[in-house]
């Protein structure tokens, strides 16, 4: 289509794969499925269509929520190039919790006439849901998801997104799907009977190790697949922590605080000044739009090659370009120093801790106690009191990513190489990932333009912000004795 940037070139295999060809996808409004259908639309632009499974949300209709979605920024280079291209996104109304994903019949029969690759990366991230809510969403999600691949007239590939740390109770995670303790389906049968009390109480011994019930239910998705999917051409792709995109659209383009990204914008801010973490243990992040190419062509690979079951990648970086907890952090504290926050609560500051019985005392000096007096002033002043619960919120998040930044793992990355390998010419060029710290320096930038200091012109108003509450910070370390305690940290912990 004249107009469209095509970045994997002419004479791509994978352009040439999609071309012609109707893709259904779930989540597309998420974070992953936004970079995956602008890529479908930019680099592979002769496709026919690319359907959308889209539900009522917040009131808005389906056809609402398309156009918020390509109004996006992600979605900006399309509006300019060539905006008839995104003429080709058509929502379909439907939820994965509904049987048949609550498709219309006229909805159904287009789809089943029409679409040949399928891409399911719908999922509840809610870390803590509750496992029978965690099996609807991501386990039977998924099972109808396949119920309708099977109803295709052609079905070319099945590429299921799941995670490389849906097997986090082993230290190794090679490319294969392991089996489980309980099978899949006697544990969907017992969340459909068992009250929700009993269920929290053997969720810890079905899940065999695992701290969630997201990456559990992931796990079981994959069994599910296994089993259920055998006459499929499936792919199972197994992202790390997936960060900022790299290059495509755009370097640093993400829409979430999830990962790294909230926890330097949090201590940006002067609001989060401990974690509890093995620093040198690595951070194996992977750029969102390597993602959505991996997507791509591992799509092209299972419809080549046909392989017998699924076709499993660990889509993770640390075998190729290792990048430690501690790197991200000591790249970024220049920046938000440089760069200051329109919002401080204090001066950006605190430290990692290696053990929990310091991290303890400084949750409770560096975080607690300035909560409790900021709430105490706020309340005296008339206003609404907020830093108490606010801070709740962040050790409840703290909480429940503390086993992932505490726990390091190995991953096999066979069938990634493998797919690498067979990459020719510009699809090779678009989909290898960088061998280099560079998935930073975008992510780092994307930090000033879009949430430290977007307007230039602010940033010496925000640099004596940043310099009254370093002073507060010098005179508040005086009075609690915080300089000695954070010396005794550092000589103790490190």
């Amino acid at each position: 289509m004249k107009g469209v940037t095509n970045t994997m070139g002419g004479h791509s295999p994978i352009e040439h794969f999609f071309r012609d060809r109707g893709v259904f996808i779930t989540g597309g409004t998420g974070f992953l499925g936004k970079i995956l259908i602008e890529k479908l639309l930019r680099s592979c632009s002769s496709l026919k269509a690319v359907y959308v499974l889209l539900r009522a949300k917040d009131g808005a209709d389906p056809n609402e929520r398309l156009k918020e979605m390509l109004d996006c920024p992600v979605f900006g280079k399309l509006r300019l190039e060539s905006p008839s291209v995104l003429n080709k996104v058509i929502p379909v109304t439907g939820d994965i919790l509904q049987p048949g994903l609550g498709l219309s019949k006229e909805d159904l029969d287009t789809l089943v006439d029409n679409v040949s690759v399928v891409y399911h990366s719908a999922a509840s991230v809610r870390f803590d849901e509750p496992l029978r809510k965690a099996i609807d969403i991501n386990v039977l999600g998924t099972r109808r998801v396949v119920e309708l691949c099977h109803k295709l007239k052609s079905i070319a590939a099945f590429v299921h997104v799941s995670t490389a740390y849906c097997f986090c109770n082993r230290s190794h995670v090679d490319e294969i799907v392991y089996p489980e303790q309980v099978p899949y389906q006697k544990v969907i049968d017992v969340s459909e009977w068992l009250e929700e009390e009993l269920q929290e109480k053997i969720q810890s011994q079905v899940m065999g190790g695992r701290p969630t019930t997201y990456h559990y239910t992931k796990a079981l998705a994959e069994s599910l697949l296994v089993h259920e999917a055998t006459d499929l051409p499936v792919v199972i792709l197994r992202p790390s922590i997936v960060t900022c995109s790299i290059r495509e659209p755009f370097p640093g383009w993400v829409d979430n605080f999830n990962g790294p990204a909230g926890f330097i914008i949090a201590t940006g801010k002067g609001v989060l000044r401990t974690m509890y973490l093995r620093p040198n243990n690595s951070a194996d992040i992977y750029p969102v739009d390597m993602v959505a190419n991996m997507m791509l062509a591992s799509a092209w690979h299972v419809w080549k090659e046909q392989p017998a079951g699924p076709f499993v990648v660990n889509c993770t970086s640390g075998s190729m370009r290792r990048l430690t907890w501690q790197q991200i952090f000591d790249y970024s504290k220049p920046l938000v120093l440089k760069y200051p926050s329109s919002e401080v609560f204090r001066y950006p500051g605190g430290s990692f801790k290696t053990t929990r019985f310091w991290h303890s005392v400084a949750v409770q000096l560096d975080h607690n106690l300035p909560a409790f007096i900021a709430d105490s002033v706020a309340r005296l002043g008339g206003y609404k009191p907020m830093l108490q619960d606010i801070y709740k919120r962040i050790h409840r998040a703290m909480g429940i990513l503390e086993f992932f930044v505490t726990h390091e793992w190995t991953f096999g990355i066979d069938n990634l190489r493998l797919l690498m390998g067979r990459l020719e010419g510009p699809d090779r060029e678009v989909c290898i990932p960088t061998h280099s710290l560079q998935p930073l320096l975008p992510f780092l930038s994307w930090l000033h333009a879009c949430l430290l200091a977007a307007d230039n012109n602010l940033i010496h108003i925000f640099f004596f912000a940043h310099l009254e509450s370093f002073v507060i910070e010098v005179i508040e370390k005086a009075v609690l004795f915080e300089g000695e305690s954070d010396m005794l940290y550092y000589s103790v912990c490190y």
